[in-house]
């Protein structure tokens, strides 16, 4: 009797919490759409265990009412309950409808994060392009929840990214399956220092900071959402529903007057959402960490050219640390550098499952046991980079003018994202270019022409050295003018080589297999050596000579020559000289241009 009569009260009370939302529309409010991830009336949540309503994927005020219903009638009193997988829910309706009866329940789980993480402000991490990852070279964001603890390294990240290892899977179908949504995108909650350790050490990527001005009351709120998105998934896309989008929905809810999102429409690259917290002005603080590459090249500078070998011998075991230690010809700081450098090589190494654990930790062991011996040295000194948020944006527009073999000659051209070789490399790593959906028109009093219409191209000359022996590769589908033809021709090329550098610039050389779709389809085997002087942060020579040697017995040269000038942060103006060889059939064998541009990047 007594439960019957509590069930009927708990009924009404419902329907009364209901109604009173209905009145005050809180199904169609910001805040509940942004729990939601409702995005036009459809939740960008695939997962059925996230919603309370057979409808609440399509339906916020269906999921509003059924979610009252469930924290008013709770059939569960533990972790499985409503208001403990739903605390954000629970929160915000709590307080909007005036809830002061709701069921007690005991969230022990939910309570033992909290405890852990002690929340109390937001930083957000970007980890740099991974030179020689296709699938990394955009870079990474995720979120890192800062406690009451001085350590960064204690507190905790949020990350969201493809269930899938690039590593393991064929390159092309997990392009293919990441364009198209073939992968879930799950969320996880880590200790900080296991992502660090992931991309730091093993992925040779530098990582930024970037603090954000969120209140321990706005951190509070964005815990409790992603709590409520523990162990759910989405289907993932690499350039829209990816990684860093999804951090901006944490935001949003946590600071709800933040509209990150809206800044986005057909992609959402990574380091653009760093450009758009800064563009919000809710970054407060920013500090950087190099990677372990960064750290092995400094220590490449410092170790004296005829010691430079050792680090290596000792930790292949070529040499003992007594060949070391007591050698008179080697002054106690190069000791030092020697053996702080081998012990950043050693545990590379072994992030790269290249060395066994047992030796690992005996021959750790041995080098910093040795390195405490000499004494305390030179701080390492790493000269912080150019801020990626500081960089040019992804879109570039493109206007230029000029003459091909003397007519005059005009251009046109857009690129949606984001970066390449003759772009100022201002906040960009060092070698890399990734372009998509390249556009190039040219127009004369008599035609219009395309120049270039890029699908994609990726470049990534990693600079060899003497701890890292990287080889370069360079990709390329679509169509340009550097055919036998005149006229813009398809072309698929994918090419391997070496590239050397130094505080001036870099040299690469490459070998390129090709295939043009013309007329008729041809291949041919290109090499290429070019030169990039990047030594000043406003101005970059690019130099580039090709032959190639095409399948029905004709050869051809090509220059490219270009000087670049950062006139502002998303201004360029670029000064380029080509020079073409054609085929037999053409009327003019030998081509020669001379432009000007003028970039501008949103």
């Amino acid at each position: 009797m007594l439960l019957t009569i509590s069930l009927s009260l708990l009924n009404a009370s419902s329907d009364l919490y209901k109604q009173k939302a209905q009145e005050l529309n809180l199904s169609d409010s910001r805040y509940w759409n942004l729990l939601l991830h409702m995005q036009d009336g459809r939740s960008e949540i695939d997962d059925e265990r996230f919603f309370l309503s057979p409808n609440g994927k399509t339906d916020a005020k269906d999921e509003l009412n059924a979610t009252i219903d469930a924290l008013l009638n709770e059939t569960a009193f533990d972790d499985n309950a409503t208001a403990c997988r739903f605390p954000a829910r629970k929160a915000w309706l709590k307080e909007k409808l005036s809830i002061s009866n709701l069921p007690e329940v005991k969230c022990e789980k939910y309570d033992a994060i909290v405890k852990r993480l002690k929340p109390k402000s937001v930083t957000l991490v970007f980890p740099s392009a991974h030179i020689n990852s296709p699938a990394s070279m955009f870079g990474h964001t995720f979120l890192r929840i800062n406690s009451v603890y001085d350590s960064k390294l204690l507190s905790y990240a949020v990350n969201y990214a493809a269930d899938a290892n690039p590593d393991e899977e064929n390159a092309v179908l997990f392009a293919i399956k990441g364009l198209f949504g073939g992968y879930f995108g799950r969320y996880s909650l880590l200790p900080y220092y296991d992502k660090l350790k992931e991309y730091r050490d093993s992925e040779q990527r530098d990582i930024w900071e970037y603090d954000l001005d969120f209140s321990e009351d706005e951190t509070r709120r964005m815990i409790e959402h992603i709590w409520e998105l523990n162990e759910t998934h989405s289907y993932y896309y690499f350039f829209t529903e990816n990684c860093s989008y999804n951090m901006l929905w944490f935001l949003e809810v946590a600071r709800p007057s933040l509209h990150l999102r809206e800044y986005f429409n057909y992609q959402v690259i990574p380091l653009e959402t760093a450009h758009v917290a800064n563009l919000e002005n809710i970054i407060k603080d920013k500090f950087f960490r190099p990677s372990k590459r960064t750290t092995l090249l400094k220590y490449e500078e410092l170790i004296e050219r005829k010691n430079i070998h050792l680090p290596l011998q000792l930790v292949d075991l070529d040499i003992s640390l007594d060949d070391v230690l007591t050698n008179l010809n080697i002054e106690v700081q190069q000791k030092k550098y020697i053996l702080e450098a081998s012990i950043e090589l050693l545990e590379y190494k072994f992030s790269k499952s290249k060395i066994e654990k047992e030796r690992y930790l005996e021959l750790f062991h041995e080098l910093s046991k040795a390195r405490a011996k000499l004494g305390q040295g030179d701080k390492l000194d790493i000269k912080t980079p150019p801020n990626p948020i500081e960089s040019h944006r992804a879109i570039r527009a493109t206007i230029g003018a000029g003459s091909r073999d003397g007519n005059a000659i005009g251009f046109l051209g857009v690129r949606p994202a984001y970066h390449d070789l003759e772009d100022s490399n201002y906040g960009f790593l060092r070698g890399t270019q990734i372009e998509f959906m390249n556009l190039e028109l040219s127009y004369s009093k008599s035609d219009l022409e395309v120049e270039d219409a890029t699908i994609l191209s990726i470049v990534s000359l990693a600079q060899r050295s003497h701890f890292f022996e990287s080889l370069s590769w360079r990709t390329k589908f679509g169509w340009d003018r550097n055919s036998l033809e005149s006229t813009a021709n398809f072309i698929g090329t994918v090419g391997v080589g070496l590239s050397w550098g130094n505080k001036l610039g870099y040299t690469y050389i490459m070998a390129d297999p090709l295939f043009y779709l013309g007329g008729k389809a041809k291949s041919a085997i290109g090499g290429s050596v070019g030169v990039v002087f990047d030594r000043y942060n406003s101005m970059s020579t690019n130099i580039e000579a090709t032959r190639r040697w095409y399948d029905n017995g004709e050869e051809q040269n090509m220059v490219a020559l270009s000087q670049s000038f950062r006139v502002s942060q998303n201004t360029q103006i670029k000064f380029k000289y080509d020079y073409k060889e054609r085929g037999k059939q053409e009327v003019n064998n030998k081509e020669d241009s001379l432009r000007v541009y003028l970039n501008l990047y949103f």
